[in-house]
């Protein structure tokens, strides 16, 4: 698990601690705040391919990648009283 850095619906920068090869193909899981979604939190799946790798620091490396696809993942349903 790790945090992003910056996210759109286009790409998404984060921070590892190992380099992935650009143009590799990596499934994402986000989790969008209720800040950003002014609501419950949201979940997203996404396809994405890596751009690039870049050192951020000795144990710290920062991933940047293109967003192919997403979906919206179903939320927790609430019981009914």
């Amino acid at each position: 698990m790790t945090e992003s850095k910056d996210v759109s619906s286009q790409g998404v920068y984060f921070l590892l601690e190992k380099p992935l090869k650009s143009g590799s193909a990596i499934e994402l899981t986000l989790t969008l705040s209720p800040q950003i979604t002014r609501g419950e939190p949201v979940r997203v799946r996404c396809e994405a391919h890596v751009q690039r790798s870049e050192n951020i620091t000795e144990n710290r490396v920062g991933i940047a990648a293109r967003i192919e696809r997403y979906r919206f993942l179903p939320g927790k349903r609430r019981k009914a009283s």
